[in-house]
């Protein structure tokens, strides 16, 4: 299929900052609730700018149809690769929130479990006529087969670690407050028998949410001003989720996530 004039196509949002989807995500992550007037929790941002769609156009994954904005690309299931995101200044709760957003790039690449194709969305996000966030983002579309999870190097020496329980509750709550109905979530049977996953899969926004809470606490008078992160290996629920990271040098950090199985994440930190 033909993708080149899928290049350059954009979509416009506007969306309310809601403090209810900050609440409850709050409480997703036994974190306190921001209010009106608060400063939004760096990547909580991801609760909001959902696609809606009736539930009986779900595909079978439990994606939306895609041929809108994002390209359809027949029965390949859909996920979020990675990204890298720029920050301005801190969205604040209670208030709109406009989102441009633009497909800058498309590629087909040949991974492990065959063919893979690259899109590549940028949003920015602009609060009282001025830019908070650019967001790039690398989702992947591949072909339902046997997944392969594999085991990667061992986790790296860090300067702070924290454990989670990537427990099915918590998937299941995120997915919830994100509207994210990607069946891999929560789905046992589905994510098992169908695209061959040993148990659920943790989501990869969720996953960089706590990388950067983890960052955050170790460095609370830090300002972030970039952040990029890629998935290099699925990560499953009831294995305990490890995240961590060390500063390399003024300004910059390395964080990553993993289990006892080896890294799932890795990513990069940039502050002041």
């Amino acid at each position: 299929m033909e993708y080149s004039e899928w290049v350059g196509k954009t979509q416009e949002r506007i969306e309310l900052i809601a403090q209810v989807n900050a609440a409850k995500l709050a409480v997703t992550l036994n974190e306190k609730a921001p209010v009106d007037g608060d400063p939004l929790p760096l990547l909580w941002h991801w609760a909001y700018f959902q696609d809606l769609a009736f539930t009986e156009s779900l595909r079978s994954d439990g994606h939306a149809m895609t041929g809108d904005f994002l390209p359809a690309a027949g029965d390949r299931t859909r996920m979020w690769a990675g990204g890298r995101l720029s920050f301005m200044k801190p969205m604040v709760v209670g208030k709109l929130v406009h989102r441009r957003s633009t497909i800058q790039d498309i590629k087909e690449k040949q991974g492990r479990t065959g063919s893979l194709l690259f899109v590549t969305v940028r949003h920015e996000y602009i609060q009282d006529e001025e830019t908070s966030l650019i967001e790039e983002q690398d989702i992947v579309y591949r072909a339902v087969t046997k997944a392969v999870v594999g085991e990667d190097d061992p986790l790296p020496d860090a300067e702070w670690t924290n454990e989670i329980d990537a427990s099915p509750t918590l998937l299941f709550r995120y997915s919830a407050v994100t509207f994210n109905t990607h069946r891999i979530h929560y789905d046992w049977r589905y994510v098992t028998e169908v695209e061959g996953y040993p148990g659920l899969v943790v989501h990869g926004p969720l996953t960089a949410t706590l990388v950067m809470r983890a960052f955050s606490k170790f460095e609370p008078e830090a300002t972030v001003r970039t952040f990029a992160f890629k998935g290099v290996r699925p990560l499953i629920a009831g294995d305990t989720l490890i995240v961590g990271g060390r500063v390399e040098e003024k300004g910059r950090a390395s964080v990553w996530a993993g289990n006892k199985g080896g890294i799932g994440q890795l990513g990069e930190i940039g502050f002041a």
